[in-house]
């Protein structure tokens, strides 16, 4: 596909200068200034963000985007279901639209992700007889895919989450019963790294999952890790993904997380952050009659507190955080709108429905 990036320029140039001026329409002292986090964070680690195509040619969106970070995340757009819909199949015009953005303004970008058990397309567990594949012909398929992806933007891509939450919920089991696990065992995850590495020598490679730093997943985070690093496995560095709240996690537990990660000798990096002010809740799909989700003044102040906390670990150590990513832009959509409580506002981000910074942004920067 050809890339017109002057093209590109020229129209990010009209998006942000009508972005600003309907940012600093606003009569607000707290209007996005052109100091952003990426400002702010220059001597720490890149500040990073999940993005759609549509949210890249939004007005708003793109100039806080633009002025806020130098790290882009395709939320959705790489994932194998979306990209490799079918065998022979793949669609790159979401992926291609993020990329070029990026090359465009000069941001780095993180892909997301090559293996997963879920967004995956059902061709690539079944045969032309409709019968599940052999451990050879799925360990091929992964070949093909991983190969095709990180070859098309290598180069522009800098880093890859290979494996994305390989580790069981269930305390007293280790990796998740998937299909890649029914059919491969953990050999998929070896070769995915090896894949990935074949492909593309220079990329950052991770591992990524969630709930890390809660002690009984991150040990068998950290076994999977220490398997991997002392088989001489080509990762690179290990996600957490802080899909955090209010309530958690505690300082205490995020510096042990960090510390005995990285004792490894590899990189952390925060690649999906943002607080809600509800703790989380699986099995709740819904508001109940008379339940509110009402930002109050309270809730607000407590997720202030909590964003000044994790970033100031994220400061102390920034030695070994090479990256800290927030998964979307601003309140205004969350994919916490939809997961785990239907229709409910988490407000779990920096600025608020409106583009505008919040108070938890200020104490982000002002350190």
């Amino acid at each position: 596909m050809s890339i017109n990036l002057k093209k590109i320029k020229q129209l990010s140039l009209c998006i942000i200068l009508q972005g600003g001026l309907l940012l600093n329409n606003r009569s607000t002292a707290q209007t996005v200034q052109s100091k952003g986090l990426k400002d702010y964070y220059k001597d720490y680690f890149p500040i990073g963000v999940a993005v759609s195509p549509q949210s890249l040619k939004d007005p708003q969106q793109a100039a806080l985007i633009l002025s806020q970070f130098n790290s882009l995340t395709p939320e959705n757009a790489m994932k194998m279901g979306p990209i490799h819909p079918e065998e022979n199949r793949y669609y790159w015009k979401d992926a291609d639209s993020i990329v070029a953005f990026a090359q465009a303004h000069g941001l780095r970008v993180r892909g997301h992700n090559l293996c997963w058990h879920e967004q995956t397309p059902d061709w690539l567990f079944k045969g032309a007889d409709g019968k599940q594949v052999t451990k050879e012909v799925l360990l091929k398929r992964l070949k093909d895919h991983i190969t095709a992806v990180i070859s098309r933007y290598k180069g522009k891509i800098y880093a890859w989450d290979v494996v994305n939450e390989a580790i069981d919920d269930d305390n007293s089991k280790f990796l998740r019963n998937s299909l890649w696990y029914q059919i491969c065992g953990e050999d998929f995850i070896v070769k995915a790294f090896e894949y990935a590495h074949e492909a593309d020598p220079n990329a950052v490679l991770f591992y990524n999952d969630y709930n890390t730093e809660r002690p009984e997943k991150r040990e068998r985070v950290y076994q999977l890790l220490k398997k991997l690093v002392d088989a001489k496995v080509p990762i690179n560095g290990v996600g957490l993904q802080a899909h955090w709240s209010i309530y958690e996690p505690d300082q205490k537990d995020l510096i042990e997380t960090i510390k005995r990660f990285s004792s490894l000798g590899i990189k952390v990096q925060i690649t999906e952050l943002d607080i809600s002010i509800y703790p989380w809740e699986k099995n709740k799909r819904s508001l109940r009659p008379g339940e509110s989700d009402a930002y109050t003044a309270d809730l607000e102040k407590k997720q202030a507190d909590k964003y000044a906390e994790v970033f100031k670990v994220f400061r102390d150590y920034k030695n070994v955080i090479s990256g800290v990513t927030f998964w979307n832009i601003s309140d205004k959509h969350t994919w916490l709108d939809e997961y785990p409580v239907i229709g409910r506002k988490n407000y779990p981000l920096l600025f608020d429905q409106n583009f505008q910074p919040k108070k938890a942004y200020w104490q982000v920067v002002n350190f």
